[in-house]
C-alpha cells in the first residue's frame, strides 16, 4: 500500500518540487555526481536506462559543474506534469523568478524523487516532511 503511494507521488502527473537546503558545504560536481550515480543505478536495475537518459545525466552534471554551496545556500528541483527538470539556484535563501536550467526527462526528475523519498531513499527527513505535510492536507 504505502509503495502504490509512493509510487503515484513520483509518477503523478502534477508539478512536483525539492528544495535543497545545504548544511555542510557541497560543490556542484560532488552534488550531481552522487545523484548522477544513483539515477544511473535505478534505471539499469530496471532495465530502462536509454542513450536520452545518458544525454540527460551529461546535461545534469554540466548544470552543476561550475556550482558551489556553502552552508544556507539552495537549489530548487521542479518537475513540471509535462516531464521537464527545471533547475534554480539561490545563495541568499531567495529564489528568481527564471529559472537556470531546464532539462527535457521526465525519467530524471522521478529517480530524483526516487532517490530522495522512494522505497530505500537516502532522506528520512524528506519523507518525514512530505508526511507531515500530506497529513496537514488532509486534516
Amino acid at each position: 500500500m504505502m509503495l502504490a503511494y509512493i509510487y503515484v507521488l513520483l509518477t503523478g502527473s502534477f508539478e512536483k518540487c525539492i528544495r535543497i537546503t545545504t548544511i555542510v558545504p557541497i560543490t556542484g560536481i560532488q552534488f550531481s555526481g552522487k545523484v548522477s550515480e544513483i539515477c544511473v543505478a535505478i534505471w539499469k536495475a530496471s532495465g530502462t536506462y536509454t542513450d536520452v537518459d545518458a544525454k540527460s545525466i551529461d546535461e545534469f552534471l554540466y548544470v552543476f559543474k561550475d556550482q558551489n554551496f556553502p552552508p544556507g545556500s539552495s537549489y530548487l528541483l521542479t518537475m513540471s506534469p509535462h516531464g521537464a527538470l527545471m533547475i534554480t539556484f539561490s545563495k541568499d535563501g531567495k529564489f528568481p523568478e527564471a529559472v537556470d536550467a531546464v532539462i527535457e526527462n521526465v525519467k530524471l526528475g522521478q529517480a530524483i524523487l526516487e532517490m530522495m523519498i522512494g522505497k530505500n531513499g537516502v532522506s528520512p527527513e524528506a519523507k518525514q516532511s512530505l508526511a507531515s505535510r500530506l497529513l496537514d492536507l488532509m486534516i
